[in-house]
């Protein structure tokens, strides 16, 4: 299963499952940005980073390798969302003062999107990419949902997704930026357990190992967690922030 058939599949409810940012993320984001005509959301998924952008910056260029998630991408007028690859764009040289990548830099071909970040991007714009690994809190939907659902899945996790789970630190020997400090943020979500359920489905390993035979038992797992958790109840959640930025100059 290729990356962009893993997010394809799907691509609605992963729309609907995902949480959201922070406001103070993208309030940094503005805050450290030079200029606010034109940002690139790279990797763009729901759209939810790119239309979140679109407050800030007079318009946004939306990519996605996965032309079925950017047709359930968020609307918004100073958005247009186009589906290419993040390693090689249409884009004219020195076009933004502003390149993002949410939830999706431990998927790229580093030897070919460091060079196209720097052809589109004007002096001194910034790059900043983030993600989340794994979300912690309440202890009965660790034991008796996450967890067991993980270890059922665990040998379908892409390599890649190490480099996330590492919080991008592997990233400063492959990004060309010098580091720009970021603030520490975290995710903080109130979800019931059917919100938690939507969300693990949206899982890479957990849609591989669907597809390898093991449906029916992740599904029975989640039913039991179900069971076992009262669905009426909200839960609260919190995952970090991963931040990686810096000025391309």
């Amino acid at each position: 299963m290729t990356f962009a058939n893993t997010f394809a599949q799907g691509s609605d409810a992963y729309a609907a499952a995902r949480p959201l940012y922070p406001q103070d993320l993208l309030d940094w984001i503005a805050s450290a940005c030079r200029n606010h005509d034109a940002a690139w959301d790279c990797a763009t998924g729901n759209g939810q980073a790119a239309v979140a952008l679109a407050r800030i910056f007079q318009r946004v260029e939306a990519t996605d390798v996965s032309a079925a998630q950017v047709a359930e991408a968020f609307a918004a007028p100073n958005v247009r969302y186009s589906a290419q690859p993040a390693e090689s764009t249409a884009f004219a040289d020195r076009s933004f003062d502003l390149i993002t990548v949410a939830q999706a830099l431990h998927w790229f071909d580093y030897e070919l999107f460091w060079p196209e970040v720097r052809r589109v991007a004007r002096p001194g714009a910034l790059f900043c990419a983030w993600g989340y690994a794994w979300f912690r809190g309440d202890p009965d939907v660790e034991n008796k949902l996450l967890g067991p659902v993980a270890k059922l899945v665990e040998p379908y996790w892409a390599a890649q997704n190490r480099i996330l789970w590492n919080s991008y630190r592997d990233a400063d020997t492959l990004c060309p930026f010098d580091r720009l400090e970021a603030p520490e943020l975290r995710i903080v979500v109130d979800w019931s357990v059917d919100r938690i359920i939507a969300y693990v489905r949206t899982w890479s390993a957990y849609k591989r190992a669907a597809a390898d035979g093991l449906e029916t038992q992740l599904e029975a797992t989640l039913a039991e967690a179900r069971r076992r958790l009262d669905p009426d109840t909200s839960h609260q959640l919190w995952v970090p922030l991963a931040i990686r930025a810096g000025y391309v100059e």
